[in-house]
């Protein structure tokens, strides 16, 4: 199964239901998300995202920050157990349909609101309630924050404006950093 890839990551969901709702969503991904870089061009994300599984690396890489930020009882105090299943579920979607619902040669900008309607679609076959889905597509469809406008497209993204949408992005920048250096073993994270 393709949710194999993040076995470790799905660990991190407390709630039954929703880690099997993950392992839903990561299934219906397309094949290309497993094996392209994280950016097209290479430049926008460190090293330990470009090249086959990048985009996978990303994907750990932000889920991991987000899973000790929120243990963090400074910063996880302001979140409910549900709560943060939900974003580590929006960060392990966030770019699943990152060169679109077909594989594009490049990043579609508009990714994160084509994930989020995905989602959406799909929701028929989760346990979540209308209320988390909403949670969580607000979260994925703002994730990009700042970088919410393009030159080659009429779309405005939106701005994360709540404490959910805005640690999503949070984690995704972070992860994202060109400073950031972690080490894999093979698409682990050695911790």
């Amino acid at each position: 199964m393709k949710s194999d890839v993040f076995k470790k990551e799905l660990s991190y969901i407390k709630d039954e239901k929703i880690r099997l709702d993950a392992i839903k969503l990561i299934n219906l991904l397309p094949d290309y998300f497993f094996v392209i870089q994280a950016s097209s061009s290479g430049k926008y994300h460190p090293q330990y995202a470009v090249g086959e599984g990048g985009l996978v690396r990303h994907t750990k890489v932000a889920v991991k920050l987000a899973y000790d930020l929120l243990e963090n009882n400074t910063i996880g105090s302001a979140f409910t157990d549900r709560e943060k299943d939900l974003m580590l579920v929006s960060l392990l979607m966030h770019d699943g349909l990152k060169e679109g619902l077909v594989k594009e040669e490049y990043t579609i900008f508009e990714h994160p609101l084509l994930i989020g309607d995905y989602i959406k679609k799909n929701a028929s076959v989760l346990s979540l309630t209308k209320d988390d889905v909403e949670l969580v597509t607000n979260m994925i469809t703002s994730h990009m924050g700042e970088w919410n406008t393009n030159k080659y497209s009429k779309t405005v993204l939106p701005l994360p404006e709540n404490k959910y949408q805005k640690f999503v992005h949070m984690c995704d920048y972070l992860a994202s950093r060109k400073f950031l250096n972690v080490e894999f073993n093979h698409n682990d994270i050695i911790d």
